[in-house]
């Protein structure tokens, strides 16, 4: 596990691009393409699980998840299990979209599960903070942002690819980091 380094985080900074990061258009960015399974293997966005379990994912993407080699990190589990603790237990429709979060966490293999180790977390920060400041972000874009940094620069460091239907964030993180490998896809 690498140490944190404050000066090393801190040249991050100078990704700024002095200006806010406009969408791209599509032919700019990584979409998953019909046909093309083969490449390195995926870093699951919080997103693929709430569309698997929504059925919202094409055949493309469920071919593509099928054929790769799965990896997960713990930041998705926490927003999935923020999800649990948000509901009412009290609701009748909460044992409903509890199952299917359960069925998705048991089922995921724990040799395969990733943790942000300090530097991860130290230079998501930082990134994050220049992503949120570059773009306006308050709130809970914060929140996000940070929690997208962090996917992102877990799949760098293990030379994972994040697969995700968040399109406009991660389009910003490509563009602040151009060596970052992300597969994109819409939900149908």
């Amino acid at each position: 596990m690498a140490d944190f380094s404050f000066d090393a985080a801190l040249r991050w900074a100078r990704l700024d691009p002095q200006r806010t990061l406009a969408r791209r258009s599509d032919d700019l960015l990584p979409f998953v393409e019909s046909g093309r399974t083969v490449g390195s293997a995926l870093l699951l966005d919080t997103c693929v699980y709430i569309d698997q379990m929504q059925d919202r994912i094409s055949e493309t993407v469920r071919t593509l998840i099928e054929q790769r080699r799965l990896h997960h990190s713990t930041v998705a589990i926490q927003e999935l299990m923020h999800t649990v603790g948000v509901l009412d237990p009290r609701d009748p429709r909460t044992p409903a979209v509890n199952a299917p979060i359960r069925r998705a966490i048991q089922s995921i293999h724990r040799h395969r599960i990733v943790t942000p180790d300090a530097d991860t977390l130290g230079k998501a920060g930082l990134l994050s903070g220049v992503l949120c400041r570059i773009q306006g972000y308050g709130g809970d874009l914060r929140f996000r942002a940070f929690q997208d940094c962090m996917l992102f620069l877990q799949a760098q460091k293990y030379g994972l690819t994040v697969l995700t239907a968040n399109i406009a964030d991660y389009d910003c993180l490509l563009q602040l980091i151009p060596t970052g490998r992300v597969l994109l896809y819409r939900t149908k």
